[in-house]
């Protein structure tokens, strides 16, 4: 009975997942953001009313992609979401080289803040070995199989050191100080979706780069180390000038 009672209040706070399948409680992400259409199905985190961080691997494309803001089930409408356009999209140059992977998303109107729509505030520290975050999208977190996205997915991970990280790369991958690692052995570490969003005491600390743990439950996933760019990400929202529109700009707002 103690233990239910458990379950029921870390539920409601939103503080924990429900265990079955790792659901997230309803609306408990409000800064989590569904990125779709023109083939993109990803995530990634609302930071102010204009602005959303994603991975490189979500690519959204202007006028095509839509911003899905207070979603939870994405395959009705639940009378919470706000569906906008994208107007552009930033890249951190070089592009999904071995060094970065992040993208900043602008929307074609702000969005309103309700209690299902609100940003997550950017890192203040760097992510710490050991320390315990946690990782929403909605993606599979069973590793090595597909689901097709429904509700958002909530997962528990620690912070790895990079040592422990590189020793799982495959050859190929390089690592770089652009990126840090979460999850380990009999943890559940899988949530495969680009831009899957990782938050460390209320900050803004990743969004998935790789999905090691997705392909081998005992590896980190790789994340972009969000605490080293917190200049880039306000020198471009500080120094965005919209470009000027043409005759073939579709005029789409929602």
């Amino acid at each position: 009975m103690t233990l239910l009672l458990l379950l029921v209040v870390f539920g409601l706070t939103g503080a924990y997942p429900l265990e079955e399948q790792k659901t997230c409680q309803p609306h408990s992400r409000p800064w989590q953001v569904y990125l779709h259409g023109k083939g993109a199905s990803c995530s990634g985190a609302l930071i102010n009313k204009w602005w959303i961080v994603t991975s490189f691997e979500c690519s959204p494309i202007p006028y095509s992609t839509i911003a899905s803001l207070g979603e939870h089930d994405v395959t009705v409408e639940e009378g919470t979401e706000q569906h906008i356009y994208v107007a552009d999209v930033i890249y951190h140059s070089p592009y999904r080289s071995p060094l970065h992977s992040l993208a900043m998303v602008r929307l074609v109107k702000p969005a309103r803040f309700t209690q299902y729509v609100q940003p997550v505030p950017l890192p203040s520290r760097c992510p710490q070995p050991g320390e315990t975050c946690n990782v929403s999208g909605w993606g599979s977190t069973i590793p090595n199989q597909y689901e097709h996205p429904q509700h958002l997915k909530c997962i528990t991970v620690p912070v790895v050191d990079d040592r422990t990280c590189v020793n799982t790369f495959p050859e190929f991958l390089f690592w770089t100080a652009g990126m840090v690692c979460a999850g380990q052995a009999n943890t559940d570490n899988c949530m495969n979706q680009g831009g899957s969003v990782m938050v460390c005491d209320g900050q803004l600390q990743g969004v998935q780069w790789f999905t090691h743990g997705c392909s081998n439950p005992a590896d980190p996933s790789v994340y972009t180390k969000l605490c080293i760019y917190n200049d880039w990400i306000t020198g471009v929202m500080d120094h965005y000038t919209p470009p000027l529109p043409t005759e073939t700009t579709p005029r789409m707002m929602t």
